[in-house]
């Protein structure tokens, strides 16, 4: 067992955020809410996995083995009287093994998977920056607020696999690839497979 593990709890969604990225949730289920009020007591992230064919049971099986870890940094009461959260990527995490509390609550003993250092961004994916860049100037909160970093190849890989509507499987996939500039070849192949560009 590593001695890197350390023990987070998981939010199985439909849906992924990779390290550097924003993503806005409304809660409201009481194992969720406890959780995000734990996380804010004690100043600690919690783990977002996406969920293996789209429906969450709780089950070990039920989430992929890699997803990131995050912090809440803003919340809100909306309108409707929910809680909203964003929660921001810090890193990707290997998911050893996972329990279910008696309040539902999915736990995960987690490594924080090395990051490879960014690499400036090839001429070739000019035109991938470009729609990434008009994309988040139509959606404007909270990707506006971020860093920017569209000279990078991990940061333009990581936002459009957000943002674009791939499948999530296909997101899921090129999360779990290290190499920044292999990740944007295969976002690309699935870019122009779906007629994005």
């Amino acid at each position: 067992m590593s001695s890197n593990l350390h023990t987070l709890p998981l939010f199985p969604l439909n849906t992924v955020i990779f390290p550097g990225g924003a993503l806005p949730l409304r809660i409201f289920e009481p194992r969720y809410l406890d959780m995000v009020k734990e996380c804010m007591r004690n100043n600690h992230g919690f783990g977002i996995t996406l969920i293996k064919n789209g429906k969450e049971t709780g089950s070990v099986a039920n989430v992929y083995k890699t997803g990131t870890e995050c912090r809440i940094d803003d919340w809100e009461t909306l309108p409707d009287g929910l809680l909203g959260i964003t929660a921001y990527g810090e890193s990707r995490i290997h998911i050893e093994n996972t329990h279910v509390q008696t309040d539902q609550l999915l736990m995960g003993e987690v490594e924080s998977l090395e990051e490879d250092s960014d690499k400036e961004l090839p001429e070739e994916f000019e035109e991938m920056r470009i729609l990434l860049q008009n994309i988040i100037t139509q959606i404007g909160k909270p990707y506006i607020n971020l860093p920017a970093h569209y000279d990078k190849a991990g940061w333009v890989g990581a936002r459009l696999t957000e943002l674009l509507p791939l499948q999530s499987a296909i997101k899921q996939r090129l999360l779990e690839i290290n190499d920044h500039v292999v990740r944007l070849y295969h976002l690309k192949e699935a870019m122009q497979e779906f007629k994005f560009i």
